[in-house]
This record gives structure tokens, C-alpha cells and sequence, in this order.
């Protein structure tokens, strides 16, 4: 049960953040609307700090993210007991976490009749900068490959200031390869939030934007996958 508490408030506070972020950047009237991407890239980072800090207190290991849990099994560094609490956290924590953004920003939704008034799944999700499904995936395994060899050299990153270097880690990662595709790294972050922005009753919503979905899943799976083995050969 500590690792689904863990999990399930850590991601939530992760996205609560993350996707206030979004929400603050593209629906009318807010004090954020049209910050830039740096903007962007620093309050994804710090979202993920403050995720991991919680996560690591209510006794999970901090990942917040199926592309670390489910190689951190197949690789030996998760028992696979954890694995379903973990996930199930992750997913629901991510869903609650854009649940607490659609009611923090509800007058601004009915303020944002329209997609062209910033009202889109992207709040929430990710979207390409130019649809290209197939460099879409690649790039989306290439950012969270980086994301998760590096993740993998810093040990037990629930301690200490190293939520604070995992943050920052992020943060590189969005200004230097979150640019084409708004850097999903992880499919919880991108299916719970894309669900509720798609069930939940949010004012002038557009559409959910699944037949996107599969990229932000199994691009960083097989990041995920691909950095943990190099990772478990090298040693």
C-alpha cells in the first residue's frame, strides 16, 4: 500500500502542477497566458520535484512513471509485486491531479469558448509540433532514453536535494529535446489527464486527440526499456 499511496499522491501533485501549468499558459484570462516554453520546461521540472519529494516520504521509490516502473521490473530493480500498485497510483494519481486543474481553472475554461482560446487537450496532454507519427515515437524514445539513463546514475533520487537534480533534469530535457513534441517521457502523465480533459465535464472542451495517444505510450516504454538495459549491460 505504500507504494500505490506513494505513487498515486506523488503523480498527483506532479500533474496538479504540471497541468495548472498548461492550463495557466493557454486559457484566457490568466496571469500566465502566453509564457514561453523555458516557462514551461522550469514548472514541468519543478512539478516533478515536488512529485518526488511526496512519493519518497509516503514510502514509493519516486517514479511517478510507467517508463521507469516497468523497466526498473523487467531489469530486477523493482520487485514485480510493486509494479501494480505503482501503476495504478501513477494513473489515478494523474487523472485526480487534472480533475483539481479543471476545477482551479473552471471560470477560465467557460472564459476560453475555443480551441484558438487555448481551450485543447494540450492543457493536459501532449501534442506534436509537426504530426509526423513515426519521428513523433522516435522522438519521444530518444528524450525519455536520456531521461532514464541519466535517472538510473543518480541512485536513490527520493533523497536528499537529488528530487531537486530530477527536476532539473526535466528541465534540460524539455529545453533541449521537449521541443518537437512537448516531451511526454511518461504514458500516466499524458492517459490520465487525456481521459479526464475527455469524461469530465470541462466547458467549451475539444477533442481528446486519442488517435495521438499510442506515441506518448509506447514512445517512452521503449525509452524506458532501452535506457535500463544499456544501463544493467554497462555494469
Amino acid at each position: 500500500m505504500n507504494g500505490f499511496i506513494g505513487e498515486f499522491f506523488g503523480t498527483m501533485i506532479l500533474i496538479l502542477l504540471g497541468a495548472g501549468t498548461g492550463a495557466g499558459i493557454n486559457l484566457n484570462k490568466t496571469y500566465a497566458k502566453g509564457s514561453g516554453w523555458l516557462f514551461v520546461s522550469l514548472s514541468w521540472g519543478m512539478a516533478v520535484t515536488m512529485g518526488v519529494y511526496v512519493a519518497g516520504v509516503l514510502g514509493s521509490q519516486g517514479h511517478l512513471n510507467p517508463a521507469v516502473t516497468i523497466p526498473y521490473a523487467i531489469f530486477g530493480l523493482l520487485p514485480w509485486h510493486d509494479v501494480v500498485p505503482y501503476l495504478l497510483g501513477q494513473f489515478l494519481g494523474a487523472f485526480v491531479g487534472a480533475a483539481l486543474v479543471i476545477i482551479q481553472f473552471r471560470p477560465h475554461f467557460k472564459a476560453s469558448p475555443d480551441e484558438a482560446a487555448g481551450n485543447s487537450v494540450g492543457i493536459f496532454a501532449t501534442r506534436p509540433a509537426i504530426n509526423s507519427p513515426l519521428f513523433n515515437l522516435i522522438s519521444e524514445i530518444i528524450a525519455t532514453f536520456a531521461f532514464v539513463f541519466i535517472l538510473l546514475n543518480l541512485g536513490n533520487f527520493t533523497q536528499g536535494l537529488k528530487p531537486f537534480i530530477v527536476g532539473l533534469l526535466i528541465m534540460v530535457v524539455g529545453t533541449g529535446l521537449g521541443t518537437t513534441t512537448g516531451f511526454a517521457l511518461n504514458p500516466a502523465r499524458d492517459w490520465g489527464p487525456r481521459l479526464a480533459y475527455t469524461i469530465l465535464p470541462v466547458p467549451h472542451k475539444g477533442s481528446g486527440e486519442w488517435g495521438y495517444a499510442w506515441v506518448p505510450m509506447c514512445g517512452p516504454l521503449i525509452g524506458g526499456f532501452i535506457a535500463t538495459g544499456l544501463e544493467t549491460l554497462l555494469k
